[in-house]
């Protein structure tokens, strides 16, 4: 059934969005009746085709909605078809290799020729910086700022250019002070940065740094 008449004052509406790359899918219930449709998807904002579809549904109910849900797949697509941001890692130096290493529970833990999935941050983005906090959140090697400096440098002259950047040290999640200077190091180049002790403030490196990756390389896109 469709909300052909306008919906009493005291009738609730709930509006279910689902954000896809071609399609803008809305569901509208208010009691009994149920109203669905889709709008073109508008890729360059989002928000665009969600406005646009609430607009109709309210223009129709005349009425005040009392649930918007909101979902997507537009990220999970991005991730599996590889279309993501050209992210760049910043973490403690030694441990650039994390999220390739990745851990022992692995499919086929005993295949020598086993193909695995290239990382989301290529090796010549995957940039160390000298510091170490320790898990009680102590700072035991203070963070080389000439060296970050440097890294900031860099980044901001890699060509093709890099539109993303995770930051992710050892331990951050008992002690962020590192990971905040380098995120105030970065502000200046204007590009989103993903700091993991905001991301996931857990222990377990690889876990945290694929996390953070993850994020950075899909915040652009959304």
């Amino acid at each position: 059934m469709s909300l052909t008449s306008r919906t009493s004052a005291f009738e609730q509406i709930r509006i279910g969005i689902d954000t896809g790359g071609t399609f803008t899918d809305f569901v509208a219930a208010s009691g009994s009746r149920i109203d669905s449709f889709k709008l073109p998807s508008t890729p360059h904002n989002p928000a665009e085709a969600i406005l646009s579809g609430i607009a109709r549904i309210l223009a129709k109910a005349g009425a005040s909605p009392s649930d918007i849900v909101h979902g997507t797949t537009v990220a999970t697509n991005a991730l599996l078809e590889r279309k993501g941001a050209r992210t760049a890692l910043i973490t403690t130096q030694g441990f650039e290799d994390v999220i390739e290493i990745g851990r022992q529970n692995r499919p086929e833990i005993y295949n020598l020729m086993v193909t695995r999935p290239a990382p989301l941050v290529p090796r010549e983005l995957r940039l160390g910086i000298t510091e170490r906090v320790g898990p009680d959140g102590r700072v035991t090697t203070n963070l080389d700022r000439r060296q970050l400096a440097e890294t900031v440098k860099h980044i901001a002259s890699l060509k093709p250019k890099v539109d993303s950047i995770a930051v992710c040290f050892l331990f951050s999640f008992a002690n962020p002070a590192h990971e905040k200077e380098v995120g105030r190091a970065l502000e200046p180049l204007g590009i989103p940065v993903s700091l993991s002790h905001e991301i996931l403030p857990e222990f377990r490196e690889y876990e945290r740094t694929a996390t953070t990756v993850i994020n950075a390389y899909l915040v652009p896109l959304m």
